[in-house]
């Protein structure tokens, strides 16, 4: 006999998981960066992100004593899961093999921003992750070697040679557009002009009856009943969505009438459905940097949200 996973357990998660995410909000900016900056675009450091907090707030049972240093505890499960992520695909981390160095001086600001544009495409994983934590996010030798798991010597080394590195190869990567099909148009189109209509059978129309309706770290829909019963039952939020280009990709960008960005949204489309609705309205810190990207001022205040 199936046994539900009941309300109460899933109240009392749901209320574990806000605390969790109010106790680390303190280095969640820097979090984020460290995600984008390692898997070399926005895009891919906000999955990384995402699943550093989900394995840091499933992996606190196996815990036998106190997290007292959250900031380590969160940069060694990004870590982690971007190595684990390079296995995966058959790509190697590297070592951080040592050398008779005792210690490495910071590193010229302006050389470090210029740096930072090619850490993904010029170092291992091992070396970017050193580099990052050191000199970026200023982590000791010893807390970065806990991190990447290594000793204090292969992180002095591993500085000397990335920086190295990152001189020699001043060719930044390029990044292509990507292309979005007949169908996928066709169907985006027709959703947005049913949202700035406000016609929320017809948008609903579009989707499959077992879409995915997903907002990143807010909550999940696995139907369109499920989406009529919540997300939806309110109707339409009243603003105007257009598609544009971020980051390489095509998004749709929900605009307030006072021209704050309130949303951002990407749809999956398959047989002129949409299948996967993906929202980004709960994630904070890709928002501001999307909003710093086109120029657009973020909404602070957007029930059930208040980022003032």
């Amino acid at each position: 006999m199936k046994q539900a996973i009941g309300q109460n357990m899933i109240e009392e998660t749901r209320m574990a998981r806000d605390a969790f995410s109010t106790m680390v909000g303190t280095f969640s900016s820097d979090l984020w960066s460290y995600c984008s900056y390692i898997a070399g675009s926005p895009w891919d450091g906000e999955d990384l992100y995402q699943e550093t907090l989900l394995k840091a707030f499933g992996m606190l049972p196996e815990r036998w004593s106190d997290v007292t240093d959250q900031k380590s505890y969160l940069f060694r499960m990004a870590t982690n899961a971007w190595f684990d992520q390079c296995r995966k695909r058959k790509h190697g981390v590297g070592l951080l093999l040592e050398d008779d160095i005792s210690d490495v001086p910071p590193m010229d600001r302006l050389e470090l921003e210029e740096a930072l544009m090619r850490v993904h495409t010029s170092l291992t994983p091992k070396q970017a992750a050193a580099f990052l934590l050191v000199d970026v996010f200023r982590f000791s030798a010893d807390e970065a070697a806990g991190i990447v798991h290594t000793t204090r010597g292969g992180i002095y080394a591993a500085l000397q040679r990335a920086r190295q590195n990152l001189k020699e190869n001043r060719s930044g990567e390029v990044k292509p557009v990507m292309t979005m099909d007949n169908e996928t148009q066709q169907t985006v189109d027709i959703y947005l002009e049913a949202f700035n209509t406000g016609n929320l059978d017809k948008l609903l129309s579009l989707f499959s009856s077992t879409a995915h309706n997903e907002a990143f770290l807010g909550f999940q829909e696995y139907s369109k009943a499920e989406m009529k019963k919540g997300s939806m039952r309110f109707g339409l939020p009243g603003h105007t969505a257009k598609r544009i280009t971020l980051w390489g990709r095509h998004v749709i960008v929900v605009i307030t009438d006072e021209g704050e960005l309130h949303d951002i949204q990407v749809q999956e489309v398959e047989n002129h459905q949409i299948v996967a609705h993906e929202s980004y309205f709960f994630r904070k810190e890709f928002m501001f940097a999307a909003g710093e990207e086109l120029g657009v001022a973020v909404q602070l205040n957007k029930p059930p949200v208040d980022w003032r």
